[in-house]
């Protein structure tokens, strides 16, 4: 029996035909398909100005390249998270300081984070974990007095809304992943969204290797019209008009893939509701998720035993997130644990189930029946 994965790209004939067409012409880059993507892109974020790149983790070093991060800046940010959210302000010189989570919600606490920030503090970023928006009104409130910009990592939340408003337009920037598992994809790419044009021509200059070409912007005038100059460094971070050709149909589809999911959620939620020994995240009044995880919480310390069991027979559960301070790269500068109790605990039960709009119904019902089995709830109410 193959591994059923916990999550999955969905890609169609049309997806391949336009790929195709882009490979049969004349712009394999920097051409009209990548425009095309980001004007697509911006209807889903609300009008946000949306800057296409290589992947989610180049969205997050851009957007905090957008924002000035340096040495002796301060970002405030939750551990519950894949590393990059924390990596990418380190590389740019910043001190990460992590903030807990919700207790229900895994999501950032704005209580924590008003304890963690300082007048140092250039960023407070938030992450929509498995889906769902955090408090972003209590996180301005952190934010504001203090001078930091609110950034949203919604490499989970592409679709979502907080109290109706779509992600990309809450926070002062947005970033987006693309990856295979997530709620659409590119193959590999990501994105940067604002409604601050200083901060997506900031993000847009910061992908492109930093190039200045509008000559009345040019330090150097002396030159002919080739001349184009650099000002601030910046990388290639350009996404292809191939991968954005994929990305241009998929987010045609990204309606059906959000219904889907959210009908996969309310069924998972349906049947383990009585489950002992399990715990279902709490799903906040004023959003609408676009999950892209459907985590639970293990407990009595049988999370590990309960992984083992379910790929044992061929349903590929997986864990979102080792503590990002965890990681030898942070511990070895000093961060250690205990930082984030919470966050720690929610680390020690989570279990994140498949999840991807081409799962059946009859999968689905496999995934059930086994997880309840394990934990000896019989079968399915």
């Amino acid at each position: 029996m193959s591994m059923l994965p916990y999550g999955r790209q969905s890609v169609s004939e049309e997806e391949i035909a336009a790929v195709t067409e882009v490979l049969r012409g004349d712009w394999l880059t920097t051409g009209p398909a990548v425009r095309q993507f980001e004007a697509d892109l911006a209807e889903w974020a609300g009008g946000a100005e949306c800057v296409s790149v290589t992947s989610g983790t180049a969205a997050l070093h851009t957007a905090y390249a957008a924002a000035g991060v340096g040495p002796g800046d301060e970002i405030v940010t939750t551990p519950l998270t894949f590393i990059a959210t924390a990596s990418t302000a380190a590389m740019l010189g910043a001190t990460v300081v992590f903030a807990d989570v919700d207790p229900n919600t895994g999501l950032l606490d704005p209580d924590a984070a008003k304890a963690a920030v300082t007048d140092r503090t250039k960023v407070v970023a938030a992450v929509d974990w498995a889906g769902q928006p955090c408090d972003y009104d209590a996180l301005r409130e952190v934010a504001t007095p203090v001078g930091a910009l609110l950034l949203d990592d919604a490499a989970h939340s592409i679709g979502a809304r907080y109290k109706g408003k779509p992600i990309g337009t809450v926070t002062d920037l947005t970033t987006f992943s693309f990856f295979p598992t997530k709620n659409l994809t590119t193959a590999e790419g990501g994105a940067v969204a604002s409604t601050r044009p200083a901060l997506a021509e900031r993000a847009a200059r910061f992908r492109n290797i930093g190039l200045v070409r509008e000559p009345h912007r040019f330090a150097i005038r002396s030159e002919g019209a080739w001349h184009q100059e650099v000002h601030e460094f910046g990388l290639n971070y350009r996404l292809s008009d191939v991968l954005c050709a994929l990305g241009i149909v998929q987010l045609k589809r990204l309606r059906g893939f959000l219904s889907r999911r959210a009908d996969l959620v309310a069924r998972y939620r349906e049947a383990l509701s009585d489950v002992e020994g399990l715990g279902l995240v709490e799903v906040r009044e004023d959003v609408t998720p676009a999950w892209h995880l459907f985590p639970v919480r293990v407990r009595e310390g049988r999370r590990r035993e309960v992984y083992e069991k379910m790929r044992g027979a061929g349903i590929g559960v997986q864990v979102n997130y080792i503590p990002a301070y965890w990681h030898p790269v942070f511990a070895e500068q000093g961060y250690r644990r205990g930082l984030c109790p919470t966050a720690e605990r929610w680390y020690e039960e989570e279990l994140s189930l498949p999840l991807f709009p081409d799962l059946t119904d009859t999968d689905q019902a496999r995934v059930i029946e086994t997880l309840r089995g394990i934990l000896g709830a019989g079968g399915v109410r």
